[in-house]
């Protein structure tokens, strides 16, 4: 059999994932992505711990491939004081990673919050359920539930207009489930947050900019890409999702400008990306195969999703062979290197039997499966086309 472009591997969320090792073997991963998603964010991930997941994965004839996430903790992100044990912290930790043979590492450098979508379980015309982003629902949470200072300032008079409408329209279960799904974040978020909580959160960021966070950014991995390069481990940062400034709070992980200053900012090759198609492809402005042209050789990790942009600041994730991603081309791009680099199928429809499953939303088992089939079929093709 000739060599495969990529690892493939899947997202598992530990022991109480619905998901079984087992299902993903079955769906042809050989490769699991995972975190120690009971350890405090900040804390030191214990080496013992590290090998007790390590062995749970191995029992089940796979690989631990790549670590998601190894959170950065809010007050590195702020440079606040204290964060100096903070980093230590994370150095220690990847230094047990390294020990154990884990050799990519992804993180992500988001504010607050990480993934956001307003709807979890959004209907499709297939009926199956897909994740959905819509301007309009988060300005109406924005608005008329979290009464942030300032908001309006954000938002076009359309876009205010429209949202006053549908917060009109809503009731009390309705506001209650756009809430949750804002502020308890997309499974393996490392954080959620009640209304009064978060509204504290935001006040720390009054007054950074987005230089600001750039600068804490480039601080950070000044400290720890060391430790990685020692450990000949591969850091991954993954992009904003969404790709642009929410609830006043900077971004800037969100297009090939920001990729530039990371990447040239910390040259180390072990100071990496991992490219999400789907983060970066909900800008209709990022063309993702020139992206992954130009930084293929620091792409540790690959997040394999498209995304259906309906209009401005408005998405949902599309089937893997729809939606705006080319994956013919992106999956092409990597053709012919030495190493083989882990990718996964990011999220998926909930569909057929997994509806009547309680599963984390976008990590069914079956719409992942569809999505790794049919990017295996594309990689398929492009090795026999090329040694034919």
């Amino acid at each position: 059999m000739k060599k495969n472009i990529f690892e493939h591997t899947m997202r598992w969320y530990g022991p109480s994932d619905a998901v079984s090792l087992l299902d993903i073997r079955q769906a042809g991963a050989t490769g699991i992505v995972t975190a120690l998603h009971h350890i405090p964010n900040g804390e030191v991930w214990p080496l013992e711990e590290i090998l007790k997941r390590q062995k749970e994965v191995s029992d089940a004839n796979l690989t631990w491939s790549v670590v998601e996430s190894l959170p950065v903790h809010e007050d590195v992100k702020l440079n606040a004081a204290g964060s100096e044990k903070i980093i230590e912290n994370y150095k220690e930790s990847l230094r047990n990673l390294g020990k154990a043979g884990i050799k990519t590492v992804t993180y992500n450098f988001m504010p607050i919050l990480d993934w956001t979508r307003t709807r979890l379980y959004h209907k499709l015309p297939d009926e199956t359920l897909a994740l959905y982003f819509d301007i309009v629902d988060l300005a109406a949470f924005d608005l008329f539930i979290l009464e942030r200072e300032g908001a309006a300032a954000d938002y076009s008079q359309e876009i205010i207009s429209k949202a006053g409408d549908l917060y009109q329209k809503m009731n009390d279960e309705a506001k209650r489930i756009l809430q949750r799904n804002i502020l308890a974040g997309l499974p393996g978020s490392e954080e959620g947050y009640e209304l009064d909580e978060f509204k504290k959160k935001l006040s720390l960021y009054d007054g950074i900019t987005k230089q600001d966070l750039k600068n804490n950014m480039v601080a950070f991995l000044t400290e720890v890409t060391p430790v990685a390069e020692e450990w000949g481990i591969n850091l991954a940062i993954h992009p904003d999702d969404p790709p642009f400034e929410i609830f006043g709070i900077p971004r800037f992980v969100s297009n090939r400008d920001d990729l530039r200053f990371l990447m040239d900012n910390v040259p180390s090759n072990n100071n990496g990306i991992c490219f999400c198609t789907g983060s970066f492809g909900a800008n209709p402005e990022n063309d993702l195969v020139e992206m992954v042209k130009e930084f293929k050789d620091r792409i540790h990790f690959l997040h394999l999703r498209s995304v259906e942009v309906v209009d401005d600041r408005h998405f949902y994730e599309a089937d893997h062979l729809e939606g705006n991603a080319d994956f013919v081309s992106i999956i092409r791009a990597f053709y012919g290197q030495d190493r083989q680099v882990p990718m996964r199928p990011d999220h998926g429809h909930a569909m057929m039997d997994d509806l009547k499953k309680q599963t984390n939303p976008g990590y069914t088992c079956i719409g992942r499966m569809k999505g790794l089939r049919a990017l295996m079929g594309i990689e398929r093709t492009i090795v026999e086309l090329n040694n034919t």
